[in-house]
């Protein structure tokens, strides 16, 4: 369960020889990307042939939240790692947030055309375009899909190719701007209570 949740960060790219990229896109996608403090609304995960969903909260820069509906877990990251909590178990696995795409969205400064981003092709349709990512010097391990609404143009989802072949598909509906989170909404709140059964026990 660990991996298959963590799949939907998972840092991994490709490149794609002789794929066109549309300039004008890059240029959309960083300047709404750069314009957005925090977002907050609810996404719909598949991968393997099951759906989760849940909230989804945002809040540059670096740090993210999901939330699942029907799982006892959280991804979150507090601006340095991301952290996946089993609240069932009191377990907690944690990844460097630079490693994941999240950590692409919730920089500082996004820069898709001079960094360390490379952005190898773009696809435009009618009411939504799409960047495929790669990080330079992370080729070869499977891609990364970005798709943006047009007008305006706003975050709709995300794609994740492993080097397995693997997809995670993660779509966001009803994103909203939202900066006024809770002063700890973007830490692990685990609160240490004397069981009277003897035992120390961790509740939400």
């Amino acid at each position: 369960m660990r991996k298959f949740l963590f799949a939907i960060f998972a840092i991994v790219f490709c490149v794609s020889a002789n794929a066109a990229v549309d300039k004008k896109l890059v240029d959309q996608a960083e300047k709404y990307l750069n314009s957005i403090t925090g977002l907050n609304g609810n996404f719909v995960q598949t991968a393997n042939g099951k759906q989760q969903a849940g909230v989804f909260s945002m809040l540059r820069p670096g740090r993210v939240r999901l939330d699942y509906d029907n799982m006892p877990v959280q991804l979150i990251s507090d601006g340095q790692d991301l952290y996946f909590f089993d609240k069932s178990l009191d377990q907690i696995t944690t990844v460097p947030i630079t490693s994941t795409p999240a950590g692409i969205l919730v920089r500082k400064n996004i820069d898709l055309e001079n960094a360390d981003i490379n952005v190898v092709e773009t696809m435009g349709y009618k009411n939504s375009f799409a960047l495929k990512l790669n990080l330079r010097g992370q080729e070869g391990l499977g891609h990364m899909t970005v798709v943006f609404d047009k007008s305006p143009v706003k975050l709709n989802s995300w794609t994740v190719v492993d080097a397995t072949g693997a997809t995670t598909d993660v779509a966001f509906r009803g994103l909203k701007e939202k900066t006024n989170f809770g002063k700890n909404y973007f830490q692990i709140q685990r609160h240490k209570t004397v069981s009277t059964s003897g035992g120390d026990d961790y509740y939400d």
